[in-house]
């Protein structure tokens, strides 16, 4: 393995998730596209909107550990070095980040003009 090239690395990604690695790419070039569209249409970022955006964040990291554990077959018992806990982590935080991207995008494309209120004004 002298060289590091992309295809490598879409060919492990797509032996690893199947069928499966495809309309993950689609849905994160989707999210990343409609969190665009929210941010430049609302040019902020609503706050409540966020917070619940986070919250199910935190849902989404589970769900992605919980898929990782499916897909191989394992349990956190099953985990040995380092490398093991460090990447359970990392499928955790993108897994989180991308359900906040996704339901901050979601709530803001199907949320009504003038309907967010700041406290205190």
């Amino acid at each position: 393995m002298q060289d590091f090239e992309i295809w490598m690395f879409i060919a492990v990604f797509q032996e690893m998730l199947g069928w499966a690695i495809w309309p993950i790419a689609a849905l994160c070039v989707a999210a990343t596209l409609a969190l665009g569209m929210v941010l430049l249409r609302d040019r902020r970022l609503v706050a409540p909107r966020l917070l619940r955006a986070e919250l199910l964040g935190l849902l989404g990291g589970l769900a992605a550990v919980a898929a990782m554990f499916a897909i191989t077959s394992s349990w956190p018992g099953d985990m040995g070095g380092p490398i093991d806990w460090l990447l359970a982590i990392g499928i955790f935080v993108a897994g989180g980040l991308g359900t906040a991207i996704g339901a901050y995008a979601v709530a803001g494309l199907f949320a009504r003009r003038g309907t967010v209120t700041t406290p205190g004004v």
